[in-house]
């Protein structure tokens, strides 16, 4: 990533299918870097801090069984860094 380009400007975070959700607590057990806190009444993961999400890394998803978590495919991803990184040379001429 581009140390010139502010985490907040990227959009990657986790969004959770709660209708598919089972409340196995993988994603949030898994995740080390405070993304997810747990709602013990719905016994299911909220993305309380989504800039904490490590920009591409999308294991919690892949540690989820029933597909739940969502991200941005990484192509979009892509596209967006490129515009971004575009964006902070226009900036800087």
């Amino acid at each position: 990533m581009n140390p010139t380009i502010p985490r907040d400007k990227v959009n990657w975070q986790p969004t959770i299918n709660y209708d598919a959700c089972i409340g196995d607590r993988l994603c949030y057990d898994f995740c080390k870097n405070d993304v997810f806190i747990w709602d013990e009444d719905k016994q299911q993961p909220i993305v309380q801090n989504p800039l904490n999400c490590v920009i591409g890394c999308d294991s919690c998803a892949q540690q989820c069984p029933v597909e739940a978590i969502i991200f941005p495919s990484k192509d979009e991803l892509r596209a967006e860094l490129r515009r971004l990184r575009a964006e902070s040379q226009e900036v800087r001429a």
